[in-house]
């Protein structure tokens, strides 16, 4: 049997008075996800351990069972995988997104979802002005890029620009998290600082201004660590050959840790306008040649990240409509069965506009299996069902199993 995981990021939220006390994926129009959890097993899944920042890399890397106080080392490290850096011992690499600045006020983290190839001129622009024998920028997708420093300490208190939109920004700026780290939180804080000098007249953000875009007019790193040591899933699961889809270097990079084939998808763009059909059919091909497949679908988290519950729930009709459905159909038609595992990878509530470590929700539907009472697709029916809540490596073992 092949496994195929399907993960809406960030789509399960809280209930919302607009919606009638229903979470958007209660009042979402779901018709495959709720087949799903009509033939299949339900359950809820813990994804952030207990002292773990409810980040997508925690999250993610413990949907894929990783032992996370072994393996984790931040996003950065993952991200640097993802786009081809080479990291050598005692290298620091850290995210580092492209924000707006507006007076004293992180206004958001992305700068109002900035393409990549204005931000590729941004980063080059960085590198040649603020770049050094120690400090390195490189071009990610989008807002998400990558920050390299050689001799960095990793012991910092950095806050996620996400988790703070419309927060003053100066007190949030790095900490050192033990006094040898100040060296390198001094010189992070400076990096900020001179950024925002050197962007403010940026041609690229004087052309976003004019037509009414916010300009990327600081840049905010966070999420520090070193190289990490992680054993493949091939290794810790024993399937032969695995593949990741997704438009995220950070999920791009945990699959190159995990040894996973990355697969590219044009038009695949980490939002609401990604393509969605373009992902189900590369998931698709994908399976031909591969025992496990990992689908990673980012809107509904950029979504409840904008506090946009409208968009929300539409992000999540299309994940239904325009993957699960085109994905769950052509399966049927196979002679060789399948198994799928629906979820997110955790909670981002539209009214808080940020992560949360609530466990998610998740089916894993088998052919031919038993399946339990559960008949809807949801945080609350989820609880009801047959797997009761799950943690570290229970569900992925479940599901490979």
């Amino acid at each position: 049997m092949k496994h195929i995981i399907i993960l809406g990021d960030g789509m399960a939220d809280e209930p919302i008075d607009s919606l009638g006390g229903k979470t958007p994926l209660q009042y979402a129009s779901t018709p495959y996800m709720d087949k799903l959890a009509q033939l299949g097993v339900s359950g809820m899944l813990k994804t952030v351990p207990d002292g773990f920042h409810p980040g997508s890399e925690v999250a993610n890397l413990s949907v894929l069972g990783y032992d996370l106080p072994k393996v984790y080392e931040g996003r950065g490290v993952l991200e640097a995988a993802s786009i081809g850096v080479e990291l050598n011992p005692g290298e620091l690499a850290m995210r580092c997104n492209l924000i707006c600045i507006e007076g004293d006020l992180l206004k958001n983290h992305s700068a109002g979802h900035i393409s990549t190839e204005e931000a590729d001129e941004l980063i080059r622009f960085l590198n040649e002005r603020l770049g050094s024998d120690r400090v390195r920028f490189y071009t990610g997708v989008s807002y998400r890029h990558l920050l390299v420093i050689k001799g960095g300490d990793k012991y910092l208190d950095c806050t996620p620009p996400h988790d703070v939109p419309l927060h003053p920004f100066r007190p949030l700026m790095v900490k050192p998290g033990i006094l040898e780290a100040t060296e390198t939180a001094d010189l992070l804080n400076g990096l900020i600082l001179k950024s925002q000098e050197l962007l403010k007249d940026h041609p690229v953000n004087l052309k976003r201004i004019a037509v009414g875009k916010d300009p990327a007019n600081s840049i905010w790193p966070w999420s520090p660590g070193y190289r990490p040591a992680m054993e493949t899933m091939q290794q810790l699961y024993g399937f032969s050959k695995g593949a990741v889809i997704s438009a995220v270097d950070l999920i791009r990079g945990i699959g190159t840790y995990a040894g996973l084939e990355v697969i590219y998808v044009k038009g695949a763009t980490g939002l609401y306008n990604t393509n969605y059909e373009g992902k189900a059919q590369a998931a698709l091909e994908a399976l031909k040649t591969n025992d496990f497949v990992y689908l990673h679908v980012e809107a509904s988290d950029e979504a409840g990240h904008e506090g946009d519950v409208a968009l929300k729930i539409r992000t999540i009709e299309d994940l239904d409509n325009r993957v699960l459905r085109i994905i769950y159909e052509t399966l049927q038609t196979w002679s060789e069965s399948v198994a799928i595992a629906l979820l997110p990878d955790h909670p981002t509530p539209c009214a808080i506009r940020t992560h949360t470590n609530n466990p998610i929700p998740f089916v894993i539907y088998k052919p031919g299996q038993t399946p339990d009472s559960v008949t809807h697709y949801d945080e609350f029916s989820a609880q009801k069902g047959k797997f009761g809540v799950l943690e570290k490596d229970q569900f992925i073992r479940e599901f490979l199993s």
